[in-house]
Formats: C-alpha cells, structure tokens, sequence
C-alpha cells in the first residue's frame, strides 16, 4: 500500500545555499527506496478550511516500510540538518488507502464499534 511523508515547511523567501545543497541532493536519496515527489514547496493555492502557514512537500513511495528506510538511511539522514538549521516545519511519513478504498466502509466499523460501546 502506498505510503507518503508530508511536509509543511515554512521556506525563507531567499533559501540558504544549505537548503539549495539539500534540493539537489534529496532525490538520490529517495531513488532506493522507490520515493517521488507528488508535490514539491507549493504553496496553498487555496485554504478553503482552517490555515496552512507554509509549503507543501508529499513524496510517494511503494510501501510504509520503503518510507520509513528513507528516512532513517544514512545518505537521507545526512541532508536533514542542511534544511532544518535554516526551515522550520512539521514532517509526517503515513500510510495511503488501499486500492478500491470506501469512506462508507470506515463509517460502518466506527458506527458498529460506537453501537457496541454504548451497549
């Protein structure tokens, strides 16, 4: 099941030639464990609810598993005080749906569990 790390970050508007280094090497990093970038710094087009003080960063990859190896890889490791010593931000790796996935399943099982708490 795919699986995706999402970045909030809250760029400078001129970037350090540290986080410039970290862009031009991040990729290399993620080639081994089959991750690609979704969305890549773009900022909200819209926030239709709530707020997004920030850029948006998702990368795929194949499995939870292949995401968490990225991180905790030594090459990937490396990069990450080149953008946190100049970017503040909030990094989440998370589990996608499965194939076929219905909303309308997930509020049954929750409806069902609700039913038998209150029981």
């Amino acid at each position: 099941m795919t699986a995706y790390a999402i970045g909030n970050l809250h760029p400078k508007p001129s970037p350090h030639e540290e986080v410039l280094v970290y862009m031009e090497r991040v990729q290399s990093t993620l080639d081994p464990f089959g991750g690609r970038f979704l969305v890549h710094g773009a900022p909200a087009r819209e926030v239709p609810e709530g707020s997004w003080p920030g850029a948006c960063v998702i990368i795929a990859f194949p499995t939870y598993e292949n995401a968490r190896a990225w991180y905790d890889s030594e090459p990937y490791r490396a990069l990450i005080p080149l953008r946190t010593r100049h970017m503040k931000g909030d990094v989440l790796l998370i589990d996608g749906v499965p194939e076929g996935y219905d909303p309308a399943d997930t509020a049954r099982t929750l409806r069902a569990a609700s039913a038998h708490d209150t029981a």
